[in-house]
């Protein structure tokens, strides 16, 4: 299908195809096929990013069941292009041979199957022919085959010279047998062994998470409808999104714990490390919030972001504790130390997390050809850092403040210090 040229291929022309082409043509099953090469490769080469695939040994009721997914589905809001891949109601034509009126005139069903291959096909399939051109030594194949434009019609077809291999004599097709109409599989797929049937849709205007979610509560909907022995599997993009997000959120998880251990190795203690990172809580609810408010959903780039920005505030983190403990040493004052620290290094806390901010704005805008994909990593950043810089000059000093509450040295006195000075 080729768009009118007065139209741009945006979401809303689409949109409106899809509304308007099954209502100008009952009957027919309109789609949507993937463009962009990204689409295509994280489809894994199936031309819808949702898969619903029913196996089982009973074709039919495999069959029924798929088409039984498909009229659920439908009614999920944000899908698109729901059908059943393979068909079994594909026209085609059969012919029956007559074999005692074959007989009679010494044609047997393997010289009606030759004799069609070769008006229909061509004799390439049959008996494969080449002539050597001995100008140039390029051989060039030689192929019998009747006309498209006399095999238009069924009357055509019952007119096609049929040759016997023991004679030299002919028949038509029609006085052989019987032509008739009949349906047949269009498309046939198996999956280990065992007949599948695909269901395919898209997402329109929401996020594929959210209509995974609702295929699933389908699937479970109709589990008692299922056939005994066919399995249902839900595959596509669904499947590899759920192994990314599952991994980074591994890593996200596993990057904090790691962050939590290498401090402890380097301050040689168990609180100010959980001091450090009690503020990434904050950047976790700033990154959530940034992505609530910029309507984006979760995606891999903004857990990719959530990454990026743990690095960033634990720094940030590690500053304000580092010093408030060089003030603990001096002053003996937990209180005093934690607002000193909190005062003195607010300018390079702030610096750093502007500097990442400012940098991540127009990724986070979407700015230029594909800057969409990027944006929910630069939101992610960018909300990440305002709450966990936030929580960097004024969370984490009052929980330092609380940690270190009992510890109280005494300040040195002049006395002290001439003793120490003597010894």
């Amino acid at each position: 299908m080729t768009l009118a040229e007065n139209h741009k291929p945006t979401a809303d022309y689409v949109r409106t195809l899809r509304k308007a082409l099954p209502d100008a043509f009952p009957g027919s099953v309109f789609s949507f096929l993937p463009a962009d090469i990204i689409s295509q490769i994280l489809n894994f080469g199936a031309p819808a990013p949702i898969d619903v695939m029913v196996t089982g040994s009973d074709a039919k009721h495999s069959e029924a069941y798929a088409h039984l997914l498909a009229e659920r589905m439908r009614h999920i809001p944000g899908i698109a292009d729901v059908r059943v891949q393979q068909t079994e109601a594909a026209p085609e034509l059969g012919f029956d041979v007559d074999r005692a009126q074959a007989d009679r005139v010494g044609i047997t069903e393997n010289d009606v199957t030759r004799s069609l291959a070769v008006n229909l096909a061509g004799s390439s399939q049959i008996a494969p022919a080449f002539w050597l051109n001995p100008k140039n030594g390029v051989s060039y194949p030689i192929v019998v085959q009747t006309p498209q434009y006399r095999t238009g019609s069924l009357s055509d077809l019952q007119n096609l010279p049929i040759t016997g291999s023991g004679s030299g004599a002919y028949q038509i097709l029609g006085g052989l047998g019987t032509l008739h109409r009949e349906p047949s599989p269009a498309v046939v797929t198996h999956y280990a062994l065992q007949q599948s049937f695909d269901v395919y849709a898209t997402t329109q205007g929401r996020d594929l998470g959210a209509v995974a979610g609702d295929i699933q509560k389908v699937i479970d909907g109709t589990k008692a409808a299922l056939p005994s022995g066919s399995a249902v599997t839900l595959r596509g993009q669904v499947r590899t999104m759920n192994a990314a997000f599952s991994g980074l959120i591994f890593g996200l998880i596993g990057a904090i714990a790691l962050i939590y251990l290498l401090i402890v190795v380097n301050f040689q203690s168990w609180v100010d490390p959980a001091v450090i990172v009690s503020a990434l809580p904050a950047a976790l609810a700033g990154i959530v919030w940034m992505l609530f408010a910029t309507h984006t959903p979760l995606s891999v780039p903004a857990l990719t972001g959530a990454i990026m920005c743990m690095g960033v505030a634990t720094a940030n983190s590690v500053l304000v504790v580092s010093f408030a403990r060089e003030r603990l040493a001096e002053t003996g004052d937990a209180l005093r130390a934690a607002a000193e620290a909190g005062a003195t290094r607010f300018r390079p806390v702030l610096m750093t997390a502007l500097a990442m901010i400012i940098g991540m704005a127009p990724m986070a805008l979407g700015l230029g050809e594909g800057g969409e994909q990027n944006a929910p990593l630069g939101r992610a950043v960018i909300g990440g850092l305002i709450c966990a810089t936030l929580a960097t000059l004024v969370f984490v000093p009052v929980v330092f403040a609380i940690a270190h509450r009992r510890e109280r040295r005494p300040s040195p006195t002049p006395s002290t210090i001439g003793q120490l000075a003597h010894g």
